[in-house]
């Protein structure tokens, strides 16, 4: 089983420093051409997908509606456990208001963050439903930064933690029961 991970397109918001957690956003004219990219290089690529799943969250729902027509394959309802890491309070704001207001420990001294291990047992929750519902078929999977970055931590501890650009994309293998990457944040589409 393959899975694939995607970082939504660019917002308004990604481009302004603002922190969105759930705040939902749409993508932007440059987030909705970097959905195309990818959905270009993955058609012109060996088919390895056979279904496209996201966050129910507008970003990554466009994005994921992009690459799931132009590989014309199905794009599963939304899913809410694929949400972004709810950050209470701090959404909407910028790195210097976060410093400023909370001091640069902000994860934990600001109001309602969620914390990792909530946002990584979503994650693996649905993870493990899809190997139970569809043991052979290879998902792709389009979430958001810090999301992806907590479950592919769980999932792979050999990965190096680098910051998930806006789509990026990455995969992992499940062999023996262990997950392998085969890329990580790749965003070679995004160069042309």
């Amino acid at each position: 089983m393959l899975i694939g991970w995607v970082r939504h397109g660019k917002t308004d918001w990604n481009a302004e420093g603002k922190i969105q957690g759930q705040t939902d956003i749409p993508l932007n004219a440059e987030g909705i051409s970097q959905a195309a990219a990818l959905a270009d290089r993955l058609s012109g690529e060996q088919r390895i997908w056979d279904a496209v799943v996201s966050s129910d969250l507008q970003r990554a729902y466009t994005t994921a509606q992009i690459i799931a027509e132009k590989l014309n394959i199905p794009l599963l309802e939304g899913d809410k456990r694929l949400r972004e890491r709810y950050f209470g309070e701090v959404e909407g704001t910028m790195e210097h208001e976060r410093h400023a207001r909370w001091g640069k420990d902000w994860r934990r001294t600001a109001n309602g963050v969620e914390p990792d291990a909530e946002v990584r047992a979503r994650g693996l929750s649905a993870l493990h439903e899809w190997r139970q519902d569809y043991p052979d078929r290879n998902l792709l999977i389009v979430s958001h930064g810090s999301f992806i970055a907590q479950v592919l931590s769980e999932l792979c501890e050999e990965l190096e933690d680098q910051h998930l650009t806006n789509l990026s994309y990455s995969i992992l293998e499940l062999q023996n029961d262990k997950w392998y990457p085969r890329l990580y944040n790749c965003t070679i589409h995004l160069n042309k």
